[in-house]
């Protein structure tokens, strides 16, 4: 068995090499499939990770949620049952062996469907569980993973084998020994599924301030239900979850265009400027002004290289 993983680990990596070529997260011809590569080491990356499977096939990487941390490597497999803000960080990679990586997405509706075509059972009352976890992979979703991966050789084979062996995908990783995790996102009436409407609520409208009534109601749970199942399943509270959002789309703006931080504060929810500055330091170690000079001077020194 480790021998074939062997083997197929290479195969994807050549593949993934040939598809690539320089470094950074790139889309590939068949929908929601995306490769990474990085010739180094990064520092920490700040994101919303959406509801998909990763896959390392050189080097490692470290995923942060809240205070958990998620290590893995060509021995494992990370998936992400719904959107989740996080930190990334590549910790092993290298000009002589990048970090070379795929993820694909996929939606509940998309489980929904393999729970109901291969007539896979889950019992909807199970306790909320993390949102995100890592498993050791096996040769069997490694073969489907290549396989998929392959198609991009051969581009017009992909309209019709992609979507069945990407079903494939999402069988061989909800019979994992995590797989009900991932499963109680798409059963409707199953507090995963109550949590996730929750989640996309507030991504929708986080630069608005709610109650935890009106998202306890969105939930069909008590308040107190609400936050412990929110809590188990995200790393964090509602609150939390919103402040990281804004944080990060702040973020974005500030490096996008020219723009003031207390207008930047403003526009994602803060009402002052100077409680928005303490929690960007707080989150990303400089003050907002200092931080996306930084990050310009670092992504000036990339292009130059």
């Amino acid at each position: 068995m480790f021998e074939q993983i062997v083997r197929q680990r290479v195969e994807l990596a050549k593949t993934i090499e040939s598809h690539t070529g320089r470094d950074g997260t790139q889309i590939t011809s068949i929908p929601s499939l995306f490769f990474s590569r990085y010739s180094k080491e990064t520092g920490p990356n700040y994101g919303v990770h959406k509801p998909s499977l990763c896959i390392v096939v050189q080097g490692m990487k470290e995923v942060l949620l809240s205070q958990d941390r998620f290590r893995y490597g060509p021995a494992d497999y990370l998936v992400a049952s719904v959107n989740l803000p996080i930190t990334g960080q590549v910790t092993e990679g290298s000009f002589e062996i990048p970090y070379l990586a795929l993820k694909l997405e996929f939606t509940s509706s998309k489980i929904l469907e393999v729970l109901r075509e291969f007539q896979m059972e889950s019992d909807k009352k199970k306790n909320a569980k993390r949102g995100m976890y890592v498993s050791k992979i096996d040769p069997s979703l490694l073969d489907a993973v290549s396989r998929l991966v392959r198609l991009l050789d051969t581009p017009k084979d992909i309209k019709v084998p992609a979507p069945l062996i990407v079903k494939e995908i999402i069988y061989r990783v909800l019979q994992g020994e995590h797989g009900d995790m991932l499963k109680q996102i798409a059963i409707e009436g199953s507090s995963t599924h109550h949590i996730s409407e929750v989640i996309e609520h507030i991504m929708t409208n986080y630069e608005k301030s709610f109650k935890i009534e009106e998202l306890a109601e969105i939930a069909n749970m008590s308040v107190s239900s609400l936050h412990r199942h929110f809590k188990e399943i995200t790393a964090m509270s509602p609150i939390q979850f919103q402040k990281q959002l804004r944080l990060q789309e702040a973020r974005s703006l500030l490096l996008s265009k020219s723009a003031d931080a207390a207008d930047v504060a403003f526009q994602v929810g803060y009402e002052s400027p100077s409680q928005f500055s303490r929690e960007y330091l707080r989150m990303f170690g400089l003050p907002p002004k200092e931080d996306i000079k930084r990050l310009k001077e670092e992504y000036d020194q990339r292009e130059k290289a």
